[in-house]
């Protein structure tokens, strides 16, 4: 089992940055497939981002593709999402989430672990 915790979502004007983190606990963390989604208001919750267990392999949406970068430290069992030229398109609750298969799923169905959200808001 992994709980996970958000944090670092707020308000920020378009072409800020923000760093969100997502904090676990569980002995199964650095073998975890880790993602992040976001859902905006009245819209289903898309995959924004995701990282292997071991860091080396990340995967983004085209939305933020450039923008965005995803990292982790196992050793702190910490997941981070650095987002940076941020639109008002970006704001939404973002989740971090995670998967005990080996590849990185872009579908939230595939995600057994999941945090309770962090609001981002972008403003024009």
């Amino acid at each position: 089992q992994v709980q996970l915790v958000e944090s670092g979502g707020g308000l920020v004007q378009a072409g800020g940055s923000l760093r969100l983190s997502c904090a676990a606990s569980g002995r199964t963390f650095s073998s975890v497939v880790m993602g992040w989604f976001r859902q905006a208001a009245g819209k289903e919750r898309e995959f924004v981002a995701g990282i292997s267990w071991n860091g080396r392999s990340t995967y983004y949406a085209n939305s933020v593709k450039g923008r965005f970068t995803i990292s982790r430290d196992n050793a702190e069992n910490t997941v981070y999402l650095e987002m940076n030229s941020l639109k008002p398109e970006d704001t939404a609750v973002y989740y971090c989430a995670g998967t005990p298969t080996m590849t990185i799923a872009t579908a939230s169905n595939r995600y057994e672990y999941w945090g309770q959200g962090t609001q981002v808001t972008v403003s024009s």
